[in-house]
């Protein structure tokens, strides 16, 4: 049973390269879905090329936005900077606040249409739970350790590396995961001002009313995420079992 489990994120990722590679495949898969004739399989564009744009652009978005979240949120936690804790909160809550359509109605007349207000969008949204996670992490570190740090002559920056840093870095990787899986969803909205991603699949089916589409689109989406998911949580894990306080 636990060999299944581990093994089956390598077959949904097979499954998913498999229909990306030759969709036509699974055609009699989506034909119940495909209404009044129309094509059982998206044929706008190549699957796998939106998929590649869709996981690029999330990870862009999640890169950029880990870099500002974890160092916000190391700076917050420093003496002489708590004071900046709540407006970063404010701040970073931003993408949260307003839908994901909302921050790209308000980017595209900044930056125009494409990836560009796609990639704004999904840095806001995905902020949050990364600056929390390193909060949280940071003030999880106990206290007789800073002092012991302290006692050992290491300076500020020293212990926030070599103490501080790695007790919080499992509690960080899991606010990056939960970042990624939400900026993959989210990157869906992106095909609305016409970037490239699964979005299209979506947005044509139900342009065209045809559910084999939506499905398709939705599918591989879900496929997408769970996969990242499953593959930030082994890394998570792997972390948790080598890191070493130095």
């Amino acid at each position: 049973m636990r060999r299944a489990l581990a093994l089956w994120p390598l077959l949904a990722l097979g499954l998913l390269a498999a229909f990306l590679v030759a969709p036509q495949r699974f055609a009699p898969v989506f034909a119940p879905f495909a209404a009044y004739g129309a094509p059982p399989i998206y044929d706008q564009g190549n699957l796998f090329a939106l998929a590649l744009a869709h996981v690029a652009i999330v990870c862009v978005a999640a890169a950029a936005s880990t870099v500002v979240a974890v160092g916000l949120g190391i700076l917050v936690t420093r003496e002489g900077w708590t004071e900046w804790l709540s407006p970063s909160r404010t701040i970073v809550n931003f993408g949260q606040t307003f839908p994901p359509v909302a921050v790209l109605a308000l980017a595209v007349p900044l930056v125009g249409f494409g990836e560009e207000p796609t990639l704004i969008a999904l840095f806001a949204y995905g902020l949050l739970p990364i600056f929390e996670n390193t909060i949280a992490g940071l003030a999880a570190c106990p206290p007789a350790l800073r002092d012991a740090a302290d006692g050992m002559g290491m300076s500020p920056a020293q212990r926030l590396w070599s103490v501080e840093l790695p007790l919080a870095l499992p509690m960080i990787l899991e606010g990056v995961r939960l970042s990624v899986v939400i900026d993959v969803g989210t990157a869906t909205l992106g095909s609305t001002v016409a970037a490239k991603g699964l979005g299209e699949v979506i947005i044509a089916g139900l342009s065209a009313n045809n559910a084999a589409f939506v499905l398709q689109g939705g599918i591989a989406t879900g496929l997408i995420a769970i996969l990242l998911y499953e593959g930030l949580r082994a890394v998570e894990r792997r972390v948790c079992r080598t890191i070493r306080i130095d």
